[in-house]
């Protein structure tokens, strides 16, 4: 991953706030969490890609989704090494890394060190983030 990207999209915090509901502005906008187990898409099954919902960039296949027991939809890695980038966050007293999509910068979620193989790492998503399109 990098923190770089080749098509960066820039919206004003209005033009944001007309596309996105109030809990999408909250979570991609303003870096915020959702509560866990509330995402209708945590533990969605079916065969498709996840696009950021801000600028629809494809970011995770279901392919590389599991259940982390976490309440949040998890991915043991990105659909390409460029669609998202990492960040350090130090917000509540931890230190994460952050991520992002590389396109619009909208706050997705956390990654941790505590996932499946083959990567061994949990890309643990705001589903509100998120969209999906069925394969």
């Amino acid at each position: 991953m990098n923190d770089t990207s080749t098509l960066k999209i820039f919206k004003t915090d209005e033009e944001w706030r007309a596309q996105l509901t109030p809990e999408q502005y909250r979570i991609t906008r303003q870096h915020g969490t959702e509560r866990a187990f509330s995402s209708p898409d945590f533990d969605l099954s079916k065969k498709g890609v996840y696009h950021c919902v801000c600028c629809n960039r494809p970011l995770y296949r279901s392919q590389a989704k599991f259940n982390s027991g976490t309440g949040w939809p998890s991915f043991y890695e990105p659909i390409s090494v460029d669609a998202v980038t990492t960040h350090h966050d130090t917000s509540y007293g931890m230190s994460r890394t952050e991520i992002r999509c590389a396109d619009c910068d909208a706050h997705l979620g956390h990654v941790f060190p505590d996932g499946p193989p083959p990567t061994g790492l949990r890309y643990c998503m705001n589903g509100v983030a998120l969209t999906f399109e069925e394969e």
